[in-house]
């Protein structure tokens, strides 16, 4: 993703016009819905790169707890890489701070903005609703990328005028530590990686090993740094059930997709994992 390199500079065709020729667009300005963890990331690495970003969500509470946690993490971040020189480090977090503003406002900041990024839940309702929402409002150039894991960006983009300005980019958590981010159709990773939690989950299920087995199999046989349940808790399992509904509504014959008895029930009493301190393991 160009954040992590250089100011991100894209050619899209323009749609006010029946030339063939490209605008070259240069995003200065970004605006990032969802001040979740992902969200959070994202503006880190998009302000630390050299662009004016604003962070938008929903209440002033969650957008502090954004700044506060994106201020941990540069500080972590200039600790590592102005080791030698910490004044320089102190200088860098507080340039990318104030690179970073916020608002509970989405329609009243996208009309200034050449890039949109939507972080919120993923459902496909919900994205529709914001970005049909935001399309009235932003500039015509404003690129609108939704950061979706799993849904198909041509059913987001569709619910918008542009959908020749609208593009998918799935950033991986910790986002300013992740090199990764996919833009092509299927999302590689998640493809892969779900089906795998969920066969995990199963295994479990039928008492086949415990959650603690099944982790510690994984992380000393094929030598991932996290287990499958240590995993689910940590991305989220509201998350994770969110791209399964997903897919098993749009192929329900899958059997990759069916149902998961256990974190359909710890969804339903509130258990998302790490950030509501109980998943499938329990956290202080």
């Amino acid at each position: 993703m160009a954040f992590v390199t250089r100011q991100f500079v894209r050619s899209v065709s323009s749609s006010s016009t029946a030339s063939a020729s490209a605008k070259k667009i240069i995003v200065k300005h970004v605006t990032v819905i969802g001040g979740g963890l992902m969200g959070a990331g994202i503006a880190q690495v998009a302000a630390a790169t050299g662009h004016t970003v604003v962070l938008v969500d929903q209440t002033e509470d969650i957008l502090a707890k954004s700044k506060k946690g994106i201020e941990e993490s540069l500080r972590r971040v200039a600790k590592k890489k102005f080791a030698e020189n910490p004044k320089a480090g102190d200088e860098f977090v507080e340039k990318t701070l104030s690179s970073i503003s916020t608002s509970t406002d989405a329609a009243s900041v996208v009309h200034s903005t050449d890039l949109v990024v939507e972080a919120i839940v993923e459902n496909l309702k919900a994205k529709n609703e914001l970005f049909k929402r935001l399309d009235k409002f932003a500039s015509e150039h404003t690129i609108f990328a939704s950061n979706t894991s799993s849904l198909q960006i041509t059913n987001i983009a569709n619910a918008t005028t542009r959908q020749d300005r609208f593009a998918g980019l799935h950033f991986f958590n910790p986002v300013p530590l992740m090199k990764l981010v996919e833009d092509t159709p299927g999302f590689i990773v998640n493809r892969l990686l779900i089906p795998y939690l969920m066969e995990a989950i199963r295994l479990y299920e039928r008492g086949d090993a415990s959650k603690e087995d099944i982790d510690t199999a994984m992380k000393l046989g094929a030598g991932y740094p996290l287990g499958p349940f240590e995993l689910l808790d940590y991305v989220g399992l509201d998350t994770t059930k969110f791209i399964m509904d997903g897919w098993y509504e749009m192929d329900p014959k899958n059997p990759l997709f069916q149902p998961i008895p256990s974190l359909n029930k710890l969804v339903a009493e509130n258990k998302f994992g790490k950030k509501s301190g109980e998943g499938y393991y329990k956290y202080k």
